[in-house]
Order: C-alpha cells, then sequence, then structure tokens
C-alpha cells in the first residue's frame, strides 16, 4: 500500500483463512472467498446441507479461541476508526492520543487490529505501556494486523469477532470510520437499548464528522418517536479526549457500584 498507512518494508502483504496467515506466494493458496461468504451465501447447490452442520464446530472453536485468549485481559475500551486513515492525518494522531489517555487511566485498548485509526490507538497503547489488543478478521482484500498489536486474535466470523469486542469492552469509542465502524456503533446501542449490554457508554469522537448522525437521530428518529430521549442519551458526542476517557471512568465507577 502507499497511502502512508502500512508500507512494505514493515508489514508484508498477507491474507488470512482464520488464524493462517498467508505471505508472498502463498497468497495465491486460499479459496478465492472468505469463511462468512461461504456461510452466508445460500445460492448453489444442495451440497450445503451436509456441509453446514460441521461448519458449527469451526465456529464454536472460534469462540472458545477468543474466549481463551481474552480471559485474562484487564478492563479495556474498544475503540473503531477507519482503516483508511492516513497516518499524516489529524484523526490518526487523535486515536494515538486516545490510545495513550485510556492506557493511563488503566484501560487496554481493543481494536480491529487493522491499519488507519486502529494502528494509531494500538500504537498510542503500546507506546504508553498500556496492552494493546488487535482483533483481526477475514477479508478478501489486504489487510493484516497492525506492528502495534500486542495480543492479537484472527477470526473468520463477523459474529464471533462482535462478541469479543462487547464482552471484554467497558465502552466502545468510535472515531471516523465507515460501514465497519456504523455496524459496530448501531450493534453496540442495540445491544445496551435492549438490556443486552448495561452501563456501556458509546462515544463519538469527532463532532464534525458524527455531527450529522446525530442530528439525524435527535431530529429525525426521536423525533419520529422511533426512540425514546433515554435511547438518545446513550451517545455522547465530544472532540476532547479527557472528555472522552472521563466519560468511560464514570461509567466504569458506576457498573463497579452494581458488582
Amino acid at each position: 500500500m502507499t497511502d502512508g498507512v502500512n508500507s512494505p518494508d514493515e508489514h508484508p502483504s498477507e491474507s488470512f483463512r482464520g488464524p493462517v496467515v498467508l505471505r508472498r506466494e502463498q497468497r495465491g493458496a486460499g479459496p478465492g472467498s472468505t469463511t462468512d461468504q461461504r456461510l452466508l451465501d445460500s445460492r448453489g447447490p444442495s451440497d450445503w446441507v451436509h456441509t453446514d452442520p460441521w461448519r458449527v464446530l469451526r465456529i464454536q472453536a472460534e469462540f472458545v479461541e477468543g474466549f481463551g485468549a481474552l480471559a485474562e485481559v484487564p478492563r479495556a475500551v474498544t475503540v473503531f476508526g477507519s482503516a483508511r486513515t492516513p497516518r499524516d492525518w489529524a484523526e490518526y494522531a487523535t486515536g494515538v492520543e486516545i490510545g495513550a489517555a485510556l492506557a493511563r487511566s488503566g484501560f487496554a485498548s481493543i481494536t480491529g487490529g487493522g491499519p488507519g485509526a486502529m494502528e494509531a490507538v494500538n500504537k498510542g497503547a503500546s507506546e504508553a505501556g498500556g496492552l494493546s489488543i488487535g482483533l483481526g478478521i477475514e477479508l478478501p482484500f489486504e489487510q493484516g494486523l497492525n506492528p502495534w498489536v500486542d495480543l492479537g486474535v484472527n477470526f473468520r466470523y463477523f459474529f464471533a469477532r462482535k462478541t469479543m469486542f462487547v464482552k471484554y469492552s467497558q465502552a466502545f469509542i468510535c472515531l471516523p470510520g465507515g460501514f465497519g465502524t456504523l455496524d459496530e456503533l448501531f450493534e453496540a446501542l442495540t445491544l445496551v437499548q435492549t438490556k443486552k449490554v448495561t452501563k456501556f457508554p458509546v462515544v463519538l469522537f469527532g463532532t464534525e464528522y458524527w455531527g450529522g448522525l446525530y442530528s439525524w437521530i435527535r431530529d429525525t428518529v426521536a423525533a419520529d418517536g422511533k426512540i425514546g430521549q433515554k435511547d438518545l442519551d446513550l451517545l455522547h458526542l465530544t472532540d476532547d479526549v479527557d472528555d472522552a476517557v472521563q466519560v468511560v471512568l464514570e461509567a466504569y465507577k458506576a457498573w463497579e457500584d452494581t458488582h
């Protein structure tokens, strides 16, 4: 890649097949599609009847591996953001600052383990002496765990990976990002709204980027009665790193007081 996010020297081109890393000429040895794609694509002959039950064992193994690797992780915050954020952008510097601030406050940082904003957060956490965690995913295009991940787990299935993000985090912080970030944002809000998880703040970092979405949720979704005011209150919009960390600390204290 030549956009300033990753260079071939420090992170060679690679692809994943579950936990298996394929680099250089081995990258062509893959099946040409992802595990999620083969699971979800119902088109084709009826042989899926015979193969899908066996996939349950692979799915089970993925949960077991994730639970085993993350069982001893201390309190942590998951930070989402775009893989396309170049290193010379202000958003990248903000990610580094957030990872460092979380580390100084005693929180591990969990990201999707990729480049861009995710790399920035992992870098900040690692340089500040905190635990830097990356949960990667098998994708049809090049990505790979960034070099600042201290503890990394690669997943085949998005739903298994999402479970780990929520189970081992005390909060979500969303830096500017695309569909993946939006997906995680709204899944977290749904889980909190339906009380599947409690005392789980969701911070939108970047008022200029997220302000339009927040206004639409407030002025259209809430105004039309599709959500209540308490649902809108689940979101915290800020441009200040200390403010974001304070929201996390207050929610964690509230959680501790009930346990």
